[in-house]
């Protein structure tokens, strides 16, 4: 089981507005918050994805075949989360729709340029 996922930062202050938001439409909340990290929270027993700034110091950066993939309870939820995370500055990775018969799901990539993907089984 999974217990926490990492994405890397440059502006945790800009990172911490645009996941405060994008979490908060998937019933994310903040965990907690320090100097150089935050934790949100997706329920008990759920993992948790934190943002932080490298401790090596060194320029946070995306890597090449990682994605997130978020969990969405329907694809009117899918298209919302992938539309407010274009208009909170992300870029567009493959927009809302079926890819295969039973996936459903929108692809985009943080201002840092982790790969996030909201979607449902259906």
């Amino acid at each position: 089981m999974i217990s926490y996922i990492t994405v890397g930062s440059n502006d945790l202050a800009a990172s911490a507005t645009f996941f405060d938001a994008l979490f908060c439409a998937i019933n994310g909340t903040r965990a907690f918050s320090l100097d150089n990290m935050i934790a949100y929270s997706f329920g008990p027993e759920k993992p948790k994805i934190i943002v932080t700034t490298p401790y090596d110091g060194e320029t946070a950066f995306h890597g090449n075949g990682t994605m997130v993939a978020l969990a969405a309870k329907d694809q009117d939820q899918v298209d919302a989360v992938h539309a407010l995370a274009i208009e909170l500055g992300a870029t567009d990775e493959g927009a809302p729709g079926n890819r295969g018969k039973h996936f459903y799901g929108g692809y985009f990539r943080d201002p840092d340029g982790n790969k996030f993907n909201i979607s449902l089984t259906v």
